[in-house]
């Protein structure tokens, strides 16, 4: 961030202090608990968690691939000769979209759309998750929190904690999939959680986490999101959080913000 503000000639003040909450190892543990797989390539039978995370993994995955233009042919010629029915429920199918994902959207990056499918899958589809989760961050938030941001699966978290305690704070969204529509439909009846303090969202729009914008076509809310498609995230995957902060106009939102 404070290579954001250089851009903009601009420092933090020396009286703010940021918090960040962590939930990473919870996430890992939960994981484990609820048996889902490693490795993309094992397919546990008779398993109804596997089958309910199968289901939400192919939602997101077709839309993912509707925004990235990849065609069936693409997805068929990344399968190899091997017959295959197309479709959602076939999980070589999906399997071979999020390899082109991976490999064609995000480049250089080693499992990033299958690391974020499992965890937000856990996060939107299990209470119990779910409220570990909200309370680690939740504990954090203060009548004196300013701003507050989220990134990722960390956006989600962050809008439904900001959701649930009327916080009046700022919100700055980076690398949000708030916009896909399996993860949205699990937030209704999404509003403006921060209303007129103002939400910025920021985004690369080749980030396959972050392909669409919450706008009012993805996330009508009132009032409307401000959102910034311009970023050029230069980490390896384009999603990476300090291929964001150090954006110089989501700096300066974030300086903005905290002094206010």
């Amino acid at each position: 961030m404070n290579k954001g503000l250089e851009k903009t000639g601009r420092s933090l003040p020396t009286d703010i202090e940021f918090d960040f909450p962590f939930y990473g190892d919870r996430l890992d543990r939960f994981v484990e608990q609820f048996e889902l797989p490693a490795d993309p390539t094992i397919v546990p039978k008779g398993s109804p968690a596997f089958d309910d995370y199968a289901a939400f993994r192919a939602q997101v995955a077709q839309e993912m691939r509707a925004r990235a233009g990849i065609s069936d042919a693409q997805v068929q010629a990344e399968l190899g000769p091997v017959p295959t029915e197309k479709g959602i429920q076939n999980w070589e199918w999906v399997q071979a979209i999020i390899r082109l994902l991976d490999r064609h959207v995000t480049p250089l990056s080693e499992g990033t759309i299958e690391l974020f499918l499992r965890d937000v899958y856990l996060y939107t589809q299990r209470n119990v998750v779910r409220n570990v989760i909200d309370g680690i961050v939740a504990d954090m938030l203060s009548k004196d929190t300013a701003l507050v941001i989220g990134h990722s699966l960390g956006s989600v978290v962050a809008y439904n904690v900001l959701k649930a305690k009327s916080n009046q704070a700022h919100y700055v969204s980076v690398g949000s999939p708030l916009a896909i529509r399996a993860i949205r439909n699990f937030l209704r009846p999404i509003s403006n959680p921060v209303g007129a303090k103002g939400w910025y969202n920021a985004y690369d729009p080749r980030d396959v986490v972050a392909l669409y914008p919450l706008d009012s076509e993805n996330f009508d809310v009132h009032p409307s999101i401000t959102n910034n498609g311009t970023v050029n995230n230069h980490t390896d995957n384009r999603h990476g959080i300090i291929g964001y902060l150090d954006d110089a106009n989501v700096a300066r939102v974030v300086w903005s913000a905290a002094r206010h």
